[in-house]
């Protein structure tokens, strides 16, 4: 099974995570910053992967950024040598009026392209451009290289939901295995 727990304490934050890989996409979420909690709850659920976060700190955004920092750690030593996957996913998300489309590669050359319109300075309690920093911060820790795109919708909450269920399908195609493939999905022979 690829599985994966990882600490990180700082002066700042005190942030702990656990995940399968291959699980069922059980989930407990637990920081003090309730949309965080919804977003990286719909990451677990939609890629299907057991995770169990807990984090504490001084500030939200040292929170919502060292989240993202282990989060991504923690998937990156459970992917190991990535030997056998799909590599590649993508996901077109519709949520009530939102739909969102987000492509991964799971080369280990971080790039991450995020083109949002995200109007408002909060949703619920997080800021904006945390979240974007989220999303940021995350696919430069597993590393891969990440595309987001909102293409419609009128509610920022939806919007924001969508993009995350989008990266989830996303992750669980491209970290799925490939029956065919023998080695590093890559013509360089490694990535």
């Amino acid at each position: 099974m690829r599985t994966s727990k990882l600490e990180r304490k700082t002066k700042e934050t005190e942030i702990s995570v656990s995940l399968n890989l291959d699980g069922i996409g059980k989930c407990s979420i637990d920081t003090p910053i309730a949309f965080l909690n919804h977003m990286v709850n719909e990451l677990s659920v939609h890629s299907l992967i057991d995770l169990e976060v807990k984090a504490r700190g001084d500030l939200k955004h040292h929170i919502v950024e060292d989240v993202a920092i282990v989060l991504g750690k923690a998937i990156k030593n459970a992917l190991g040598d990535r030997f056998g996957l799909k590599r590649f996913g993508y996901a077109i998300v519709p949520m009530d009026d939102a739909l969102a489309l987000a492509s991964v590669d799971l080369v280990q050359r971080p790039y991450v392209s995020i083109k949002v319109n995200l109007e408002k300075q909060r949703v619920e309690d997080m800021a904006c451009e945390d979240i974007i920093h989220f999303i940021e911060t995350f696919a430069k820790n597993i590393p891969c290289t990440l595309h987001v795109e909102i293409l419609k919708g009128e509610n920022i909450h939806h919007k924001i939901e969508a993009v995350f269920k989008a990266i989830a399908l996303s992750l669980r195609e491209a970290w799925s295995y490939d029956e065919r493939r023998i080695g590093t999905p890559s013509s360089k022979g490694m990535m």
